[in-house]
């Protein structure tokens, strides 16, 4: 299935390529979430006639998204507090959400979806390096200090 991507799509294209995606994912996910078109004449034709709307609205994505990330550069460090036992060892484990809890009350609103953690969920108290990718093209490093209560 051909179709025209309205926005940059990671490990896919930027604006205005025109990509041949499985027709489960354009069906599925690109069309429905408004992030690509069809590739037919009428819709090639209508997305020429937008494409500076369109490239308008990406760059001021783009600017936003470095905003945040220059005020979650700026925060450095958050710090978690979890019962643990003598070893550092938690009970449970701080996930995606509980970070994104506790940057949002730092200041920054980020969602759970943007935060991604390479070790997946943490088990042992330390220091973390978490990205948060607020953009296809705009990540931002944030160090979460994991403490004992």
């Amino acid at each position: 299935m051909d179709v025209i991507l309205l926005q940059k799509v990671r490990n896919l294209g930027d604006l205005g390529d025109q990509v041949k995606v499985r027709p489960g994912f354009g069906r599925n996910f690109l069309i429905p979430a408004g992030k690509a078109v069809p590739a037919n004449a009428e819709n090639i034709a209508k997305f020429e006639a937008r494409r500076a709307e369109l490239e308008k609205a990406a760059a001021e994505a783009v600017s936003a998204a470095q905003a945040r990330a220059g005020r979650l550069e700026a925060l450095g460090r958050v710090v978690l507090t979890r019962k643990a036992g003598d070893e550092g060892k938690l009970f449970g484990s701080v996930s995606t959400a509980d970070i994104a809890e506790v940057i949002t009350a730092a200041g920054v609103e980020v969602e759970k979806r943007e935060i991604e953690v390479p070790e997946g969920p943490i088990r042992q108290t330390g220091e973390y390096s978490v990205m948060v990718l607020l953009h296809s093209d705009v990540t931002a490093t944030v160090t979460v200090a994991v403490e004992a209560e």
